[in-house]
C-alpha cells in the first residue's frame, strides 16, 4: 500500500501500545461530532453559498448586524453549529431552547433574563430554538413581541420548510436561510480535520485512514456531517491497534462503521462513466433486467438523480425516437419528479421510465435526420427560402413578392398540397417500420409522392 493511500496526522507517533492520557474536561465524554463543532467562521465547513466571501450572511455576522434568522435544511448541515458561531462572533449571550421539550413558562423566563441583561450590562441575547416547527401557534406567538422589538435575536432551526411550518408573523420578522447537504469533498475535509486535531478530535491517536475509506464515509454520509464524524469515531474506537499502536481504518471497516456496502463507483472516474454507459446501452439494447441493475448500482452509490434522468431523456430521444414518442414524455416527467422529490422516492419514477425506454421499440431516425441536415448547413451553400414561404405580414412584403403563390395546406384533401418547401430535393428523414414510426412511414411516403410534383431539381 502506498503512502498516498493513507492519511496519518503529522505529529510524532506515541510509543507503541501507549494509551493517551485520559481527558478530564467536558469534551472527554462528548461524541466526536460535538467536539468538532466549529467555533469560528474559519472553522465552518460547507454552506459557501451563505458564508463564502462577500455573501450576505457572512457580511452580517462579521459586521454584527444579525437580526432574527431561521435556518432550515437536512440534519447534520450545521444549523446548530452556525448559531453557536454567530453567538461567539457577536459576543452575545447564547440561550438554547428545544421545540420538543421547552414550554411557555421556560420561554418567558429566558426572555425576561434577556431583557434584564440588555438593560443592565448591554449584552444582547441570541435565543436559539432547535426544531422550532415543533412549537405550536401559541408558543410561537409568545416570541413575537421580543423578536419585533429586538430584545432578543432569534435563531430558529428546522428540518421543515418554515414557510409551511412556522407562523407567518414570525417568518415575516426573520431572514430565512436554507442550508444544503455538505458535498462528499467537504465531508472528507472535515473528517481529515478531525483526524489531525489533537485537542478536540482524534489527533492524539496514531491513525492511518485509507483514502478509499474516507471517500466512502464522505459519500455514504449523504451530506450529514454528524453522521460522517460519528461513523469515523466508531471505526477508530472499535478497531484494535497494531503492535506499534497504529489504528488502521480500511474500506471494510468504514463500510461496517456506517452500515452500508461500498460499490466501486468514483464520481468522476472510470466506474462512473462505465456504469452510465452500461445503463444507456442496456436501455438501447432492450434488456430491462440489465437496465434496472445498473440503475440500482448508481442509486446505491449516491449518484445525482438528475444526472441519471438527463441521460434517460437523451436515450428516449436518440434511441427510441418516433418509434414510441411517449418515451420522451415519460423520461422528461421522471426528470421533473426526481428533481422535485429526490431520494429515495425518486428511484420509482426513474425505474418506471428506464424500463419503458428499455422495452420500447427503437428508432434513431431523428438523430440521423438532424445530423445530416446540420452537415449540409455547415458544409454546403445555404438554400434560400422559397418566395411563397417568406414572411408576408409586414408592409411592402407583397411588393417584394414574398408569400406570392403560397398554398394553405388545410384547403386541400388530406391537408397536403403539391408545393416546394425547400427549393431543392433532399431526403434527411428515413422512417423505419418500428412501432408507431411504421404509421409515420406510410404517411411520409404518400406526402413525398405528392410533394415531388412541385420539387425542383437538386442544386
Amino acid at each position: 500500500m502506498s503512502s498516498d493511500d493513507l492519511f496519518a496526522p503529522t505529529q510524532p507517533a506515541p510509543a507503541a501500545a501507549a494509551a493517551p492520557a485520559p481527558r478530564t474536561d467536558a469534551l472527554a465524554h462528548a461524541p466526536l461530532a460535538a467536539r468538532m463543532r466549529p467555533r469560528t467562521l474559519a472553522e465552518f465547513v460547507g454552506q459557501t453559498h451563505l458564508l463564502g466571501p462577500g455573501q450576505l450572511l457572512r457580511r452580517a455576522i462579521e459586521a454584527d448586524r444579525i437580526q432574527s434568522l431561521i435556518f432550515y435544511g437536512p440534519p447534520g448541515t450545521g444549523k446548530t453549529s452556525l448559531a453557536h458561531v454567530i453567538a461567539n462572533q457577536t459576543k452575545s449571550r447564547f440561550e438554547r431552547l428545544s421545540g420538543v421539550e421547552s414550554n411557555v413558562a421556560e420561554m418567558r423566563q429566558v426572555l425576561a433574563g434577556a431583557a434584564n441583561r440588555l438593560a443592565n450590562i448591554g449584552q444582547p441575547t441570541i435565543l436559539f430554538i432547535d426544531e422550532i416547527h415543533r412549537f405550536n401557534k401559541a408558543q410561537q406567538d409568545v416570541l413575537l413581541p421580543d423578536v419585533e422589538s429586538g430584545m432578543v435575536r432569534l435563531i430558529g432551526a428546522t428540518t421543515h420548510n418554515p414557510f409551511f411550518f412556522v407562523n407567518s408573523p414570525l417568518v415575516s420578522r426573520s431572514q430565512i436561510f436554507e442550508l444544503r447537504p455538505l458535498t462528499p469533498e467537504e465531508l472528507c475535509r472535515l473528517l481529515r480535520t478531525a483526524l489531525a486535531d489533537p485537542e478536540r478530535g482524534l489527533g492524539h491517536l496514531r491513525i492511518q485512514l485509507e483514502d478509499a475509506a474516507v471517500r466512502h464515509l464522505g459519500t455514504v454520509a449523504d451530506g450529514d456531517a454528524r453522521k460522517a464524524l460519528n461513523a469515523l469515531e466508531i471505526a477508530v474506537l472499535t478497531t484494535a491497534p497494531t503492535a506499534d499502536g497504529t489504528v488502521h481504518i480500511d474500506l471494510p471497516i468504514a463500510e461496517q462503521s456506517i452500515q452500508r456496502k461500498a460499490v466501486v463507483y468514483d464520481a468522476d472516474g472510470d466506474a462512473h462513466y462505465d456504469t452510465i454507459s452500461a445503463f444507456i446501452k442496456s436501455m438501447r439494447g432492450g434488456d430491462p433486467d440489465a437496465t434496472v441493475y445498473w440503475l440500482a448500482k448508481m442509486i446505491h452509490a449516491g449518484e445525482d438523480p438528475r444526472f441519471i434522468a438527463r441521460r434517460m431523456v437523451i436515450c428516449a430521444a436518440e434511441d427510441v425516437g418516433l418509434a414510441e414518442p411517449t418515451a420522451l414524455l415519460l423520461a422528461n416527467a421522471a426528470f421533473q419528479a426526481a428533481e422535485f422529490i429526490g431520494w429515495p422516492e425518486a428511484r420509482i419514477p426513474l425505474a418506471e421510465a428506464a424500463l419503458y425506454i428499455a422495452t420500447a421499440p427503437k428508432s434513431n431516425t431523428a438523430i440521423t435526420a438532424i445530423d445530416a441536415a446540420l452537415e449540409d448547413v455547415r458544409s454546403k451553400p445555404t438554400l434560400a427560402v422559397p418566395e411563397p414561404l417568406r414572411d408576408a405580414h409586414y408592409a411592402g412584403a407583397k411588393r417584394l413578392g414574398h408569400g406570392t403563390g403560397y398554398q394553405y395546406a388545410h384547403d386541400f384533401p388530406g391537408h397536403v398540397v403539391a408545393q416546394d418547401y425547400l427549393g431543392a430535393t433532399k431526403r434527411y428523414y428515413e422512417p423505419t417500420a418500428q412501432g408507431r414510426e411504421k404509421q409515420i412511414k406510410e404517411r411520409v411516403e404518400r406526402c413525398r409522392e405528392l410533394l415531388a410534383q412541385a420539387k425542383t431539381p437538386a442544386k
